[in-house]
């Protein structure tokens, strides 16, 4: 398996998407760290409750802009309250234990935040309606973002000084605000799509705060728009293979002929019998031949991870499962034919 790749992680790897079942932040970041030796990542962990969710960690991130929890979600707030520096807390507590077991690491380490769509899709207005329906309010947000994960950024590599860190912005509901299927608080409207050269040009900006490393968009959604995230700048591309249908094959060999890398969500994020490790990726290895791609490439250019988050899982699976994306990645490298 050659280390000589375009990427920091190298070729063979495997990763997870975020999420962890339960709530100890070392026992999580331990089986993360014990099973992922190229790759390893920040696991969220939401059971915790709100603040440890993606977006209410994400939210603990943002500069000079506050939520709060109300029943329909996370609201803005004129001052940081309680739900805000509970979700800064247990960042910190999270930062506490990567810094713990990376002792001496050297390589590529993830790390996620929610991505400027989908925050708005989900952060309400004082109105309780979407941010994502107020331009200006958009533009608001992801420049707190961009400024938060600067500074997270900065945390991290400051903890982890060997560490070549990986950023991963996760946007789930990035195709339904291309689409204009974002609902409005009364349910019975949808706000309208945003315009694809705005989602792209905040997405870039994003893209920038990596100061030149590498920057990953996961979307578990189907119809990933592989095409405009190219364009955008970002690094790799992270989806669930099971959701991908013909019309997506063009744009995908196009994003690996162009550089891009994929992290394919090959293993299931929920309890149940997994196949053998070489199964888990021929679906991979048969896109590959029916897009004429050349079989060298072919672990070099995959990342193997689960289908989406691992909270949902027990602890024993989830364990379990980031083991046989490794051995599924291993596989690939091994026999790319």
């Amino acid at each position: 398996m050659s280390e000589n790749t375009r990427y920091p992680w190298g070729a063979g790897v495997a990763t997870g998407v975020g999420s962890m079942p339960g709530g100890d932040a070392r026992e999580a970041v331990k089986v993360v760290t014990g099973s992922l030796e190229a790759l390893p990542y920040l696991p969220e962990l939401p059971a915790r409750g709100p603040g440890a969710d993606m977006i209410g960690r994400t939210i603990g991130m943002l500069v000079e802009l506050y939520a709060h929890v109300e029943p329909s979600g996370w609201r803005i707030s004129d001052r940081p309250g309680r739900d805000t520096r509970r979700a800064r807390s247990w960042l910190g507590e999270d930062l506490d234990a990567l810094e713990e077991f990376t002792q001496g690491y050297e390589g590529a380490l993830k790390v996620s935040a929610v991505g400027p769509w989908t925050l708005a899709a989900a952060l309400e207005l004082r109105n309780g309606e979407a941010a994502l329906g107020d331009p200006g309010a958009c533009r608001d947000l992801a420049g707190s973002l961009a400024e938060g994960l600067r500074g997270h950024l900065t945390e991290v590599r400051r903890r982890v000084p060997g560490a070549t860190v990986v950023l991963q912005l996760d946007e789930p509901s990035l195709t339904a605000v291309l689409q204009g299927r974002v609902k409005t608080a009364s349910g019975y409207r949808t706000h309208r799509a945003v315009d694809r050269a705005v989602v792209e040009g905040a997405l870039r900006d994003l893209v920038a705060v990596a100061d030149g490393g590498p920057v990953i968009v996961h979307s578990c959604a189907p119809e990933v728009p592989f095409g405009l995230l190219r364009r955008a700048g970002v690094t790799g591309i992270s989806f669930d293979f099971s959701l991908l249908t013909e019309r997506d094959e063009e744009a995908i060999g196009e994003a690996v002929e162009g550089g891009t890398a994929l992290f394919a969500g090959v293993v299931p994020g929920m309890d149940g019998p997994l196949s053998d490790p070489a199964g888990s990726v021929m679906g991979v290895r048969t896109l590959w031949r029916r897009l004429g791609l050349s079989p060298g490439t072919l672990a070099e250019s995959v990342v193997v991870t689960p289908s989406c988050g691992l909270a949902g899982a027990s602890p024993a699976y989830a364990r379990t499962a980031l083991g046989h994306c490794v051995r599924a990645a291993r596989s690939l490298a091994d026999n790319p034919e």
